[in-house]
């Protein structure tokens, strides 16, 4: 049996009618990873012994009805703590770091009996746009193993993209699931801030990190969302906002019919792909075929999101990477003399070169007689960013656009030019300074390779991009088309 073109609603049925059992799933999934990723190299650690021993305790147990997620296995991005799976955030200071308690988020996938099969790669600490900054391998894109299945998320883009699991968790700091998910031809949610419990996640950004789903279809990430969002008090950031079973009341005769939706001009202004600025055109088209209307619109101060956020990204990494000192867990120097060479050489030996860019660019935006020069006006060019969607979704029930200027570009081409690197995530970086959800789904092709396009929306309102992402998929067959690997059952 094919199990790896199906959705999660198709794959709970057969659990629940016993065509197949979560072992035999479960296994399957672990046999074709090991036939798939030797192309691919999703994953950075298979948990085949434990997951196996959980799929068979659920199948004892008997899955239900209402159950939607159980026995299905999923993948989980290497900056989100495991218990007793080694969890590296893809950096060498923490190559043997094995967590004595799972994320919230995980431990939310669990309770749903979801069985974790593995962590995957992204870049080092996620700092980076292509998953090339990892300190152990390189991950490739799904379509074409010559370009970067993007980052810092690719490893769980790269996974679900090429059949390896139906669903993964990643995290999106400035476009780290969007952006991954546009390159592969998969869908990603970077939900409100607040909406997704952090704790246990590897901080990066405080003010910025979002855990979210990338999955095949709409209906499959709104799932998954369900199963993870919610407050949770230990993380006081997280929001008391209900959660709505996004999943619900998705159909076939869902309607955007009346809504109104902006296009920023800036989206697709000079440096944005030709076949990029043509798939969006064709969207906006479909969407008013549906009978909503879209309108152009403006998001002024977009332009500085790239400025402002390597600032306060930076600033915010710079005092978060502060713990890795060493002496408590992870990576210590061997060829120390004193106290200083343990916390220098360590550092120093452990961290990656981006890593070390970024807290170096953080301290000194933090610095006594800088502060006020960088991360000050940073803040408020923040709060102008803010003011700019508000402008927009006071009038419009989301915001549409491409999320990355152009598709997938070529591995080794960016990776010595940071700035060029950085650039790639202006279009998606605003909606985390404001801490909007984003929903990223395929939205068509150029040269083989998918094109993206982003919704974006009002605060926790991702039930509205859910809504007119799956209409949209409805109506086009960008989703359908997959990618061939060899070793798929």
């Amino acid at each position: 049996m094919n199990y790896f073109k199906q959705d999660l609603a198709s794959l709970h049925a057969d659990l629940v009618a016993k065509k197949m059992s979560s072992q035999e799933l479960t296994q399957a999934t672990f046999d074709n990873i090991k036939a798939t990723d030797p192309k691919i190299d999703a994953f950075l650690a298979l948990n085949e012994e434990a997951a196996l021993d959980q799929a068979a305790k659920i199948d004892a147990a008997g899955i239900k009805d209402d159950q939607p997620l159980a026995g299905i296995p999923v993948a989980i991005k290497d900056n989100i703590v495991t218990k007793g799976l080694t969890t590296t955030a893809a950096s060498k200071i923490l190559a043997n770091f094995k967590p004595v308690y799972d994320a919230t988020a995980t431990q939310k996938l669990a309770d749903a009996q979801m069985v974790t099969v593995g962590k995957t790669n992204l870049d080092e600490f996620a700092m980076g746009g292509s998953t090339e900054t990892s300190a152990f391998k390189q991950t490739k894109n799904a379509w074409d193993q010559t370009k970067v299945p993007g980052g810092s998320s690719g490893g769980s883009a790269a996974a679900v993209a090429s059949g390896q699991v139906v669903a993964a968790l990643g995290t999106d700091t400035g476009g780290s699931i969007r952006q991954p998910a546009s390159f592969n031809g998969v869908v990603g949610m970077k939900p409100t801030y607040g909406r997704v419990s952090r704790w246990g996640l590897i901080a990066f950004g405080s003010s910025l990190d979002q855990i979210g789903p990338l999955t095949r279809g709409v209906k499959d990430n709104a799932t998954i969302l369900s199963a993870i969002a919610g407050h949770d008090d230990h993380d006081l950031t997280s929001s008391n906002q209900a959660v709505p079973d996004f999943a619900r009341d998705l159909n076939d005769a869902a309607s955007v019919k009346g809504l109104r939706i902006g296009l920023p001009k800036e989206f697709l202004a000079d440096g944005v792909d030709a076949d990029v600025k043509a798939a969006i055109l064709a969207a906006a088209d479909t969407y008013r075929k549906l009978g909503a209307t879209v309108d152009e619109v403006s998001l002024p101060h977009n332009k500085y999101g790239v400025a402002a956020y390597y600032i306060i990204a930076s600033s915010e990494a710079s005092s978060n990477l502060q713990r890795f000192d060493g002496i408590r867990y992870g990576y210590r120097a061997q060829d120390v003399k004193n106290l200083e060479d343990v916390y220098v050489k360590s550092r120093s030996e452990g961290f990656g070169d981006e890593v070390k860019r970024r807290i170096m660019l953080g301290t000194f935006s933090l610095s006594a007689g800088f502060y006020d020069a960088y991360f000050l006006k940073a803040a408020k060019v923040r709060t102008v960013i803010i003011n700019d969607f508000k402008a927009v979704l006071k009038d419009h029930d989301f915001i549409m656009g491409p999320v990355a200027p152009t598709p997938a570009f070529d591995l080794g081409a960016e990776l010595q030019d940071p700035i060029t690197m950085y650039m790639n995530d202006i279009l998606t970086i605003p909606v985390n300074l404001a801490g909007l959800p984003g929903l990223s789904l395929p939205a068509g092709f150029s040269h083989n390779l998918p094109v993206g396009m982003q919704l974006i929306g009002r605060p926790f309102d991702e039930s509205t991009l859910y809504k007119a992402g799956y209409v949209f998929e409805q109506n086009t067959d960008f989703h359908l088309q997959v990618p061939t690997l060899g070793g798929q059952n």
